[in-house]
């Protein structure tokens, strides 16, 4: 019968993500399961019968030990990260937790302690300091650099997160890089844009609905969470839910089911919420507009992304990240973005955020021929974010767009006497440029190649 006991113990252990180990008063390993073989390397039966300290050699055995102090005071400890060496002395981070065991008559017995292998959360901060790129998200801020920190964190933790921020600043390249973090990641991330639905297209998106539900379902359909089970959904805008479809997105948060339109059966919903908001949900929760407990319950950790304004630092890296994108996507082999333009995005306000740059560099891909983006690519509105005669090149170039490019050109033939290098000066174009709109426009002015400095 006792040994009934111990093999069903150890096939409930072996079932544990986590590794697993108990020891008896005298520091002796009783029981050590599967992960916990995994984790350090040491096989079950090496283990059973050895003091915890000689098995993980853990940098607090010595003079820190959780265990020791749990079974001392009484008191659980909860994710403490320490190191650990494993079986090849090679350093592995974990999380521990420490409890005591007692036997049926209160008495301290021993103690039982929980580990997480933290190394793929370690390489992945590793891999990220002092680097620009996470996942899909390109920084050198100072602000999105601590977010870097802390999306391993978030990602490995089942918590609903809410991810506020302006309009294009990339709130939905955030949401996918905590999916494809996580446990989930072998699943589906699916997305939602809540403000671009009315109200019962949104319902029907969500739960999905069963055939008659309504005049056209003629067959049953998935809703999204359906879609997404196992994995995560990211409900973009959240704030423009009405009050009606909040309820029910209140209802899956708190119970973990939904029923589909029109159904009877109820469906569990094993998803994870990423809900996103250009809004200030608070505020909105203050104005009556927004129920307060379905943002109690989306507000469990909140990520706040500032706007390319704030985060001028990174305008040159994401430009030069968007220019690589779109000669892949173009078949252009454009370099880079030239000083002059770079200055001018720099004075610009952005309003639309890292989308706005986006298109603004792939509006320059339209006008580009060159190896080099230059401020005639940029649109005509980013010109007067330039000083007057910081940049003639732009304020010359944009006055022949909107006048009689071809009387501007011979107005300065003239003045210059046909020296082609003081016109293209002049215009902030170079010679081979000025050459070809000479020839465009049928201009006959000869320079004087002689003459010509």
């Amino acid at each position: 019968m006792k040994q009934q006991k111990h093999d069903d113990r150890d096939i409930i252990l072996d079932s544990i993500a986590d590794g697993v180990f108990t020891v008896d008063g005298h520091w002796i390993i009783t029981s050590f399961n599967r992960a916990a073989e995994r984790i350090t390397g040491v096989k079950r039966v090496q283990a059973i019968g050895q003091k915890c300290f000689d098995v993980f050699r853990a940098d607090i055995c010595q003079t820190a030990c959780a265990l020791k102090h749990s079974i001392e005071t009484g008191n659980e400890i909860i994710d403490r990260r320490i190191n650990i060496l494993n079986d090849q002395g090679q350093t592995v981070p974990i999380s521990i937790s420490t409890a005591v065991l007692r036997d049926k008559n209160g008495r301290v017995v021993g103690g039982a302690e929980t580990f997480r292998d933290l190394s793929d959360i370690e390489l992945l901060r590793q891999e990220i300091r002092g680097r620009y790129t996470f996942e899909d998200i390109i920084s050198q801020n100072h602000d999105i650099h601590q977010l870097f920190e802390i999306l391993p964190d978030i990602a490995a933790s089942e918590s609903t997160v809410l991810i506020e921020g302006p309009t294009g600043s990339g709130k939905e390249i955030f949401a996918r890089a905590i999916h494809n973090l996580s446990p989930r990641k072998k699943n589906k991330f699916i997305a939602v844009n809540c403000g671009a639905l009315p109200d019962s297209l949104l319902e029907s998106e969500l739960f999905g609905y069963v055939k008659g539900a309504f005049t056209d379902a003629r067959t049953d359909k998935p809703g999204r969470f359906a879609l997404a089970q196992g994995g995560t959904l990211f409900l973009d805008e959240i704030g423009d839910v009405s009050p009606s479809v909040q309820v029910k997105l209140l209802r899956v948060l708190q119970e973990k089911q939904y029923e589909p339109l029109g159904g009877t059966t109820t469906q569990k919903a094993d998803v994870r919420i990423i809900a996103a908001t250009n809004k200030n949900l608070q505020q909105l929760t203050s104005l009556g507009r927004f129920r307060d407990d379905l943002y109690y319950r989306l507000n469990i950790v909140k990520i706040s992304l500032p706007s390319l304004a704030q985060r001028r630092d990174d305008i040159v890296l994401l430009a030069e990240h968007f220019i690589r994108k779109f000669n892949v996507k173009k078949g252009k082999h454009i370099e880079g973005i030239s000083a002059k333009a770079i200055a001018i995005l720099m004075k610009h306000d952005f309003p639309g955020n890292i989308r706005e740059l986006e298109n603004i560099i792939e509006h320059a891909f339209v006008l580009c021929r060159g190896k080099e983006i230059r401020p005639e690519h940029l649109p005509l509105e980013l010109a007067g974010n330039i000083d007057s005669g910081h940049l003639m090149e732009v304020k010359s170039i944009n006055i022949m767009r909107d006048q009689n490019e071809a009387g501007i050109i011979k107005n300065i033939l003239l003045k210059h006497s046909g020296k082609r290098s003081a016109v293209a000066a002049e215009l902030g174009i170079n010679k081979s440029t000025l050459w070809r709109k000479m020839k465009k426009y049928e201009i006959s002015y000869p320079p004087d190649d002689q003459t010509e400095q």
